[in-house]
């Protein structure tokens, strides 16, 4: 009777809100989420059948998720210092550290912004370079071999990352690998474990999770020890952090969830950019153009790369199409209205951005691929105010932008990227989507 009363109580705090009560009284909808095979599968059933206020539990724990664009902009503060994509890392990684006062918050989001403006600066050449190998490793294919797009897009998107955050310790081959590998393990259970709560029923899988992060955070410290107090030509992500007023926990924080989400992102975002190309002839032949105009036979530069506007929106239609980040979170500090619902203080707020990105109110024809969409200043205005573009921008993905960017531009230069015939991409939504199975393509030369 007492477990009856318990529920129904639970029922009865989210009352007004529109949704599902808990299946089970300790899982909340766990189950109802994983058999939807993602929580973003899960909010779009949710959002289709109970409006763009909807409520569920996780655990014992109300959620409410939100999934249209004027419910986002009644929830959205535009002076929270916090970006909502890293609150939810930071609480799935189990970091406590964010609990500083509004100006010292402020002053850490600063620092971790100018980091990301620094470290892009300083390693151009290194992304260019990193990029032209990747392109002759192409160039070397017999035309008809296919690519593993995902794979390659992963390493190259390691390779960048670790070299821009933590510097030249990640020119070692053999330390990129073992990243990659510990990486791997980490995002896997973020990703997953933690949202269908297999994690904790496996003391293996646990066990390795702990383990692999522990490898990360190991050679993070020692990176923070050997930076600190030191001058080094290369000025990389961490070297902003150390130079500011933080203590070395909140510099492992920050740089752990720079290099774990920014890995991702960026690797994602590439390989979703090149699917799109491949199937979009018009796009990419518009893309070439735009590149062939501003680069000409000269070389690569920063200044230039400012100019390829056309390739900005290709690459915010690929995060919008791909529903890149479908998910993000907020707690509500305090007791807050959307439209006519009162959301409690302490409820994890949601935004079901995959849901949002495919509204088709906001979006004609959603399920196009059309990157002209974005010549719209109100369209941009919508997609920054969801945290894709401008000020609330959130840092990992203005570093995936200005890493795809180069790689774009040197890749469209001098390939022609194809699809491979017959080949159907179906879609693993996790904190950041990717492709289920490897994305394959073929390549050939530009005459």
């Amino acid at each position: 009777q007492r477990r009856l009363r318990r529920s129904s109580q639970a029922s009865r705090q989210a009352a007004g809100i529109p949704g599902v009560p808990p299946t089970e009284e300790k899982d909340g909808n766990l189950p109802d989420i994983v058999n939807s095979g993602s929580l973003h599968e899960f909010l779009v059933h949710l959002h289709e059948r109970y409006g763009p206020v909807v409520s569920f539990w996780f655990g014992r724990r109300l959620v409410v998720s939100l999934g249209t664009v004027d419910v986002l902009k009644q929830h959205i503060n535009p002076n929270k210092t916090s970006d909502p994509f890293e609150t939810m890392l930071k609480s799935l990684l189990r970091y406590q550290s964010t609990g500083g006062n509004v100006s010292e918050n402020h002053m850490r989001k600063k620092l971790y912004e100018n980091g990301v403006t620094a470290s892009l600066q300083s390693n151009f050449a290194l992304l260019l370079k990193l990029s032209e190998e990747l392109l002759d490793k192409w160039l070397s294919y017999p035309e008809s071999q296919h690519v593993p797009l995902s794979q390659h897009m992963l390493g190259f998107a390691v390779k960048s990352v670790t070299q821009m955050v933590m510097g030249s310790t990640f020119e070692d081959g053999q330390e990129v690998v073992r990243f990659q590998k510990n990486h791997g393990t980490v995002w896997a259970e973020i990703g997953k474990g933690f949202l269908d709560g297999s994690l904790d029923k496996s003391a293996n899988r646990k066990k390795q999770y702990e383990d692999a992060l522990m490898q990360l955070e190991s050679i993070l410290k020692k990176i923070i020890k050997e930076r600190r107090g030191m001058n080094f030509n290369q000025h990389i992500f961490i070297d902003s952090l150390v130079q500011g007023n933080l203590n070395d926990q909140q510099i492992l924080e920050d740089s752990m969830i720079f290099s774990l989400a920014s890995c991702i992102i960026t690797a994602k975002l590439c390989t979703w950019a090149v699917c799109f190309l491949t199937t979009s002839e018009e796009v990419q032949k518009k893309l070439y153009e735009e590149i062939d105009q501003v680069f000409g036979k000269g070389p690569i530069t920063p200044e230039k790369i400012e100019q390829l506007r056309y390739c900005r929106q290709v690459l915010c239609e690929t995060v919008r199409a791909a529903k890149l980040t479908p998910v993000s979170a907020r707690l509500q500090d305090v007791e807050g209205k959307v439209d006519k619902f009162i959301i409690p203080r302490e409820t994890l707020v949601l935004y079901a951005l995959g849901v949002v990105l495919q509204d088709p109110r906001t979006w004609p024809s959603p399920h196009k691929f059309d990157p002209e969409r974005f010549d719209d200043e109100s369209v941009m205005k919508t997609f920054s105010l969801l945290g894709f573009s401008g000020t609330q921008e959130c840092p990992e993905l203005r570093c995936a932008y200005m890493v795809t960017t180069v790689l774009l531009s040197v890749l469209v230069r001098r390939l022609h990227l194809l699809s491979v015939e017959g080949q159907v991409i179906e879609t693993k939504y996790e904190l950041v989507t990717s492709s289920k199975e490897e994305a394959w393509i073929t390549v050939s030369k530009r005459c």
